[in-house]
């Protein structure tokens, strides 16, 4: 891969295109996105986000990002959390993402202390020092330059302030044959059945694979500058939830 090209899946296309490409994904995807997760995950993501919500410490008062917040789980989670005192930005690249998690935060009540920002991770429109506390979850993998995001998140954060990513990894061995299968056999499947869009969920599946693994993922974190960093592994490493601060 050249510096002029990135991987959009398993395809290879020029850099300034990934953006597009990936906002026409979550374009196509938002109004069932939340359908689809429930279906493709079982249900697991919810704990998996529950988990990553417990690991991140929220605490009253606290100023939190929730980067590629989409439909808004994490927030809703976060904002019992923080309180009135505190407050959290859901933030996105994806206007249609963002409209939706705003009616979805507004249909359980959470309004008051979460805000709107559509933005791009890799240079995020905040000041330095500003957050305690910024998630991305399921968001990463998407991103164009992802050590120019972390790069952004470390910049973002309050010292003594901590990231956490919860994305999809590289599952233990004795999992992969019927994980990939289900991948790429069954999911773009359900796809096409839910969502009426199978090519944005074969994307999707094949985005993962190009993610990097969960060590590789903790050394771009300590490069950008976070300390103790570690990761937990979730389902048999198909979900790792990673974990560093700015000291």
């Amino acid at each position: 891969m050249s510096d002029k090209t990135t991987h959009f899946g398993f395809k290879q296309i020029p850099v300034e295109e990934k953006a597009g490409r990936v906002r026409g994904v979550f374009d196509s995807v938002a109004d069932s996105y939340d359908v689809m997760n429930d279906v493709m995950s079982f249900g697991i993501h919810r704990i998996w986000k529950r988990i990553a919500v417990d690991m991140a410490g929220i605490r009253p008062g606290q100023q939190v990002l929730d980067l590629a917040g989409g439909t808004g789980d994490l927030t809703r989670l976060m904002a019992a959390r923080t309180g009135k005192q505190g407050h959290i930005i859901l933030s996105d690249i994806n206007a249609a993402m963002i409209r939706t998690g705003r009616s979805r935060l507004l249909d359980h009540g959470v309004a008051g202390n979460v805000s709107f920002v559509q933005a791009n991770a890799e240079q995020l429109p905040f000041p330095d020092n500003r957050f305690d506390c910024i998630t991305i979850a399921f968001g990463l993998r998407n991103v164009t330059h992802k050590q120019s995001a972390i790069n952004s998140m470390y910049r973002a954060l309050k010292p003594g302030g901590r990231l956490l990513i919860l994305e999809f990894s590289r599952p233990a061995k004795a999992l992969r044959p019927a994980y990939d299968f289900y991948s790429f056999n069954i999911l773009p499947r359900l796809g096409r059945l839910i969502a009426r869009d199978e090519d944005s969920y074969r994307y999707l599946a094949e985005s993962i694979r190009m993610h990097p693994d969960q060590q590789t993922l903790k050394g771009m974190m300590e490069a950008a500058g976070f300390e103790d960093c570690d990761y937990h592994n979730l389902t048999g490493g198909i979900v790792a939830i990673h974990r560093g601060y700015k000291f």
